[in-house]
């Protein structure tokens, strides 16, 4: 409020209630009358409008040179007098909720999977490679390339990846998108089988499963990708083993301080950043000149966010 209302508010020395609420305002000169509302509703529930929403009945009440109100007030007269329902047999707009924010603290707890095309040398033949990566730690940890996209396929890529990471009994959430084989009864029942928790992002919501995104465009962008398609199926599983090799193996990422997804994946992180920070520090203290500020931030990631609650920084 301005300075001038709280003056108005003060007598003798104290300050009044807020008089706002309580302040006599003329009416508006557009507001429609009573005898506009019930015209409203009455022409709105005549038999020959009844069936109609009122962006049809305004132009038609206009073609016969009949103006009562807006459009606008004619949805806001029906909705107070609760006659604004949808109608038809198409679903109603609905707001879908966002999906339940998940925190990984250390690898094999939390999962992002996905499919992703990769083009043949055939015009409209593609080859389907699936991909299981460690939100924590980065690390490709389960892949394979076929023909076709299916939840068969898709389970017994799950059950050998568990298997091999040996998390039978760690509960891992798998996130995924809206896709039929995340969706597939196969699919499902092979969690159920395996322990391993569900979480789906919504419809049509890339940034849900955004290390999965993030993944495959890091995949088709690198130089090595074969812009004119793959010349086979063997073709793209070699080639896709070659990446993965180098993307686990060797690729320093920038979201985990700069070491590889194998490493952070089996905890050598750790002993890798210190000595980053303690070589950091012998310099700063050798030259200090060189640092008008602290060193660089070496200090590791102890957990990692997927679709956490607004306002909440993602690690």
């Amino acid at each position: 409020m301005s300075i001038r209302t709280l003056q108005r508010w003060r007598r003798e020395g104290k300050v009044l209630a807020d008089r706002r609420p309580s302040a006599k305002r003329p009416e508006p000169i557009s507001k429609l009358k009573e005898w506009e509302h019930e015209l409203i509703l009455a022409v709105c529930n005549a038999p020959e409008y009844a069936k109609l929403p009122p962006s049809q009945i305004v132009p038609m009440l206009a073609d016969k040179g009949i103006y009562i109100a807006s459009e606008s007030s004619f949805y806001r007269v029906l909705k107070a007098n609760n006659q604004l329902h949808h109608r038809g047999r198409a679903k109603p707009k609905g707001s879908i909720a966002k999906p339940t924010p998940h925190v990984a603290t250390k690898p094999n707890e939390l999962w992002s999977w996905d499919i992703t095309y990769c083009p043949s040398r055939i015009i409209g033949q593609f080859y389907y490679l699936y991909m299981i990566v460690d939100v924590f730690s980065r690390m490709i940890v389960g892949w394979e390339v076929h023909e076709n996209e299916t939840g068969e396929k898709a389970a017994d890529l799950l059950e050998r990846t568990v298997w091999r990471e040996k998390c039978t009994s760690n509960h891992v959430v798998l996130h995924s998108d809206n896709g039929s084989p995340m969706k597939s009864l196969t699919m499902q029942a092979k969690m159920r089988d395996l322990g391993v928790e569900g979480s789906r992002g919504r419809p049509g919501v890339s940034n849900d499963n955004p290390y999965s995104e993030s993944l495959f465009r890091t995949l088709k962008y690198s130089p090595r990708w074969p812009s004119e398609g793959f010349e086979s199926l063997e073709n793209a599983r070699a080639w896709v083993n070659t990446f993965v090799t180098w993307y686990n193996e060797e690729h320093r990422h920038s979201q985990i301080k700069f070491v590889t997804p194998q490493q952070r994946h089996l905890g050598l992180d750790t002993d890798i950043l210190e000595k980053r920070k303690a070589l950091y520090e012998k310099q700063k203290n050798k030259q200090p000149s060189r640092w008008q500020q602290s060193t660089r931030d070496w200090t590791r990631k102890g957990t990692v966010d997927l679709n956490p609650e607004k306002g909440k920084k993602v690690a």
